[in-house]
């Protein structure tokens, strides 16, 4: 803890749907917060609109469910929220700034549909274009989804059917990165930490290659794992694992959209 608390950034990969998880990344961030207490703690899980709303229950102005109804979660995310509120508690508790660090949903979809220049300069929630994905980059992106959607299946990592997928996954990981390095130039925070799916980090892949672009080299990436033994493929995916002992423990899985709406006519 006192070694990662000296980076700028700290990274905390996540599988979404798992308490275990998300348990871990509570722990870490107190135990960074014993080492300093200049942090911030960014959530994929808010579009940059929903700041505002961040702020206000960082404040004690809301309740849970006016935070979650203010921003949108069964919308936006639609996770169990008892998967996060531990960490959207304890931001609260001391504190600590919550920062939305993604973009527009439909963001992604232009620009992998149509490419970053097919996107005016005032709609690009506050972007600037991701560095282009690496050979081994495209290929983790197509190890871990077979090679994209049923429907636009690539035949390998090299495919340029496969550029849609990786466009809009970057969309992404250029989001998270840029959100960070603005609130570490705004001076929101001296140490932002991310709580971030971890198919954007691992590897150094995604929100790291894009940070590093930024000019901020020193984001420490830090994963849970299951493995009960640590070979040198699991050494190379961050910069520290953490080993989860036991079985998976997951939540509900995420609401279908068109369940939600049902729900709600």
């Amino acid at each position: 803890m006192a070694r990662f608390a000296e980076h700028r950034v700290v990274l905390l990969g996540e599988t979404h749907d798992r308490f275990d998880v998300h348990r871990w990344q509570l722990h870490v961030c107190a135990g960074l917060l014993t080492q300093r207490s200049d942090i911030a703690v960014g959530f994929e899980m808010f579009p940059r609109r929903c700041q505002p709303v961040l702020d206000r229950w960082v404040a004690g102005e809301l309740n849970v469910g006016e935070f979650l109804d203010q921003a949108e979660w069964d919308t936006v995310w639609r996770f169990d929220p008892e998967l996060y509120l531990p960490l959207f508690n304890f931001c609260r508790q001391f504190r600590l700034p919550m920062l939305a660090l993604n973009c527009e949903r439909p963001l992604v979809t232009r620009v992998g549909k149509d490419g970053w220049n097919a996107v005016p300069e005032d709609e690009r929630d506050g972007l600037t274009p991701a560095v282009p994905a690496s050979t081994a980059h495209r290929q983790y992106l197509f190890d871990i989804t077979g090679g994209g959607r049923p429907d636009r299946r690539a035949a390998d990592a090299a495919d340029p059917g496969f550029d849609r997928f990786v466009r809009a996954q970057q969309t992404w990981d250029r989001a998270f990165a840029c959100n960070i390095a603005k609130a570490l130039a705004d001076g929101v925070a001296g140490q932002i930490v991310g709580i971030i799916g971890r198919g954007h980090m691992e590897y150094g892949h995604g929100t790291p290659f894009q940070l590093a672009h930024l000019g901020i080299e020193d984001a420490a990436v830090l994963l849970p794992s299951d493995e009960a033994t640590f070979g040198p493929e699991q050494h190379r995916l961050g910069d520290a694992l953490f080993r989860l002992p036991g079985p998976p423990d997951r939540a509900a899985a995420r609401k279908p959209l068109a369940i939600e709406k049902a729900a709600n006519a």
